[in-house]
């Protein structure tokens, strides 16, 4: 696979396809993590006095009808000032400035406005590819997407490559998935097995140990025989979750949190096996066994909550479980919306030695699969 610091890029012009699929409130972004994430490669481009065209997606808008509310005008007022110069807006492939005019950074509106981005439009792909002289995959959090901009440009463009965040992401989940060093631990949250057993099976080959959280954990816990209440959990995952109990790698809470209600009527700490019937497990306590075995890891993936930390009575488990991580001297990795919110909320990003800015990629990207972003540009490779 072509990687950006490989290629001649000198005065070329870049069209990079990026993740700044960023929350929005009243036209001002309240998050600019992802826009952050592409600095290195912005930076590289720019140093190499190269043109830069971005295209990214926002929200899920209607293919084919452009909307105020998914136009990427306050991502280019962001990107803006988070690049130290301005960067212009382009609405159409056709536009006759697009790599003209004072500025050296350009985006492109919206590419779920354009017809054909989702069914992974050739003809929409070619169109993009002509756009400059390289085409740049850095959208991580797109790779798992077969379209237009994410699929098709690549294979349609005389040369593409990795971006400088594609690359550190390709290497740092790599590092975890087949050269992690032993004690391996992975923690695993969520709503549902089902959504995460191919991770889970996965994981379980690799990792000594596997400690579950949310409704995942009400899922064992069941199938260990205890009382759940009223808690979510998945009754069709039940005998999936007996075998891999007797595989001897998940660690189950030995206390919880319940409550009768999601807003707190009742809210008690108890033992896994006091459990009543109308109560529900919305987090768990972080015991010596499991602060023991972080500690001594030295591979650590986190992929989800242990509780409802939205609500403060109930975000001691995750609160406490990113402070361990925190002070761990282990690799960490973290990926996933809910993963990174809570990083950012108790503990120091710094303290994680890799934090994914995917979300469905870095899943399936542990699971073993090979993601078509990455398929197309190992295609290309001379």
């Amino acid at each position: 696979m072509n990687n950006l610091s490989t290629l001649n890029i000198n005065n070329k012009n870049l069209v990079i396809r990026v993740d700044m699929n960023v929350p929005i409130k009243d036209g001002k972004v309240l998050d600019a993590t992802r826009i952050e994430a592409c600095l290195p490669t912005i930076r590289y481009a720019l140093e190499k006095d190269a043109k830069i065209l971005l295209i990214s997606h926002l929200g899920r808008p209607t293919e084919g009808m452009p909307t105020e509310e998914f136009s990427l005008k306050p991502v280019a007022i962001k990107a803006s000032e988070v690049f130290g110069q301005n960067v212009d807006l382009i609405e159409s492939i056709d536009d006759s400035r697009i790599f003209k005019g004072s500025s050296s950074i350009q985006i492109l509106e919206n590419i779920r406005f354009f017809e054909g981005e989702k069914n992974n439009s050739s003809e929409l792909g070619l169109s993009l590819s002509k756009l400059g002289d390289i085409y740049v995959f850095d959208a991580f959090g797109t790779a798992h997407r077969e379209q237009a901009s994410t699929h098709s440009a690549i294979i349609n463009s005389k040369e593409a490559c990795a971006g400088i965040l594609l690359q550190q992401e390709i290497d740092a989940l790599t590092k975890a998935l087949n050269k992690s060093e032993r004690p391996y631990t992975a923690i695993i949250g969520g709503a549902k097995v089902s959504t995460k057993l191919e991770l889970i099976n996965n994981i379980n080959e690799k990792a000594d140990h596997i400690i579950v959280g949310g409704g995942i954990a009400n899922t064992f816990i069941k199938a260990a025989g205890y009382e759940v209440g009223t808690s979510l959990f998945e009754e069709s995952m039940i005998d999936v979750a007996k075998d891999l109990l007797e595989k001897g790698k998940v660690i189950l809470p030995k206390h919880i949190v319940t409550s009768k209600t999601f807003e707190g009527e009742d809210v008690q700490q108890k033992a896994i096996s006091n459990v009543g019937k109308d109560e529900m497990i919305l987090d768990q306590i972080v015991n010596e066994e499991i602060e023991r075995v972080i500690t001594y890891s030295k591979t650590i993936l986190w992929n989800g909550p242990l509780g409802v930390f939205e609500n403060n009575l109930f975000s001691n488990g995750t609160k406490n479980l990113s402070e361990i991580i925190a002070k761990s001297d282990g690799f960490s990795i973290a990926g996933g919306g809910e993963t990174l919110s809570a990083i950012n909320k108790y503990i120091n990003k710094d303290d994680v030695s890799y934090c994914s800015t995917g979300g469905g990629a870095f899943l399936e990207f542990m699971e073993g699969k090979e993601l078509p972003s990455i398929q197309a540009l190992k295609s290309k490779f001379k």
